[in-house]
């Protein structure tokens, strides 16, 4: 399998095993502690994955960065997460990284 496939599964299931951290209430609701454990196992083992083809700087690179905007949208719409525009700005940021790395970088593995 493409290793961008298993770094897209790997952002998702970081994205909700972060966001059900917020809604485990100290260990006391199975079902999103259950998400959580899942959820980074997930992560972690398909990061595992992709850095068989990808290096660990641009792998970790794309994952946290993708991953803090998605887990901010989620926080918009599942915690109503104010965003700001200093927030929002941010986030175009790591994005336009993100972008600089997939279509400049010579070091992405493709």
């Amino acid at each position: 399998m493409n290793a961008y496939i298993y770094l897209a599964i790997a952002i998702t299931a970081e994205v909700i095993g972060t966001t059900a951290l917020k809604a485990v209430d100290g260990f006391s609701k199975p079902l999103p502690l259950a998400l959580v454990i899942v959820g980074y196992g997930t992560a972690f083992w398909m990061l595992s994955l992709v850095m068989k083809s990808i290096p660990v700087g641009v792998t970790y690179a794309i994952w946290s960065g993708l991953g803090i905007v998605m887990i901010s949208i989620a926080a918009l719409f599942l915690y109503d997460q104010k965003l700001d525009l200093p927030a929002l700005l941010g986030m175009g940021l790591i994005i336009a990284g993100v972008l600089v790395i997939q279509l400049f970088s010579s070091t992405t593995g493709h």
